[in-house]
Parts: structure tokens; sequence; C-alpha cells
């Protein structure tokens, strides 16, 4: 778990106001701009993993079985989940392959191409994926510790910087 700083001091203030103090004053906003998104990520994912180990998940696997759960049938190629879920392939081998053995998940063969496989969501991983989502529901995504209007307003800018960046396009 991530080392907390003292009490009423901001660690990533301090590093913008030594970075202005070291004359990189163009670069010490962006700095802590992504600093700060480092350490939000690194904090919702502390507590993620937390409330997700009962389960036997991380949030890797955790999001394969509730995107296959949203899928027609319960049931996807693994190309289009990893385009999805924006994974390399190797990681969503592994990530099945694990999902697999628990008797979460079925691997198929595609009959429209023998080249590729379809992951079949199983009762097992349907039941534990809903439990799962509960939980994170109620402990993290309804509580996130920001108002309405904040939540809108930073979806919205993370949005345009992934666009921006490629991560999607409109």
């Amino acid at each position: 778990m991530p080392t907390p700083a003292p009490p009423g001091r901001d660690p990533i203030a301090e590093a913008r106001r030594q970075w202005r103090a070291h004359g990189w004053d163009d670069a010490a906003d962006g700095m802590a701009a992504v600093t700060s998104v480092m350490r939000a990520q690194q904090l919702l994912l502390t507590q993620i993993d937390a409330l997700l180990r009962p389960f036997g998940l991380t949030f890797a696997r955790f999001e394969l079985l509730r995107l296959l759960s949203f899928a027609s049938e319960q049931r996807m190629t693994m190309l289009r989940a990893g385009h999805r879920l924006q994974v390399h392939p190797t990681s969503l081998t592994s990530l099945a392959s694990r999902l697999k053995e628990d008797g979460l998940i079925d691997r198929a063969p595609n009959p429209d191409d023998g080249r590729s496989a379809i992951l079949v969501l199983l009762p097992k991983g349907a039941s534990l994926v809903e439990e799962a989502t509960a939980a994170l529901n109620a402990e993290v995504f309804e509580q996130v510790g920001l108002d309405s209007d904040d939540i809108e307003d930073l979806v919205r800018i993370l949005g345009r910087f992934r666009a921006g960046r490629g991560d999607f396009s409109d």
C-alpha cells in the first residue's frame, strides 16, 4: 500500500514548487498534472485491488469478465475483447488462461476463423462478476470522492486528453 504523506502537506505541490525553484517553470504544471494523475491511479488501484482480492480477481480479470457479461450471448472473440479492453494479445491470453483454469470462462474455437478463439462466460464467472460489481459499485464507483460536476469535468477533460493521444477517435 502506498505510504501517505504527512498530514496537511501535498508532496506534488511541493514538487511543483521545487520545479519552479530550479528554473523549470514551463514544465512545472505538466509535471504536477502527470504526477497527480499517476498518484490518483495508484490510490484507486490500491482500493480496487483490496476490494477484488476476496473474489480472487485482479482489476484486469474483472474487466474481462464484465466485458463478456455485457456481450450478446456472453461470448466474444479474443480479438474483439483485446480491442475493447485495449490490451496486448499476450496479456489477454494470460488473463483468459487464468480465468479458464478457475472455471470462470471457456475458450472455444471460432467456427468462422480457425486461427482465433471465442471466450465464453460460464455461470460461475457470471455469478462472480455480479458479486464483484456490486462491491465495486458500492465501495468505489458510487463514492469516488468528487461531486457529480467534478466527475463530469474530469471525464470530459481526460477524454479530450485520451483522444488527443490517439486512444480513440469520434
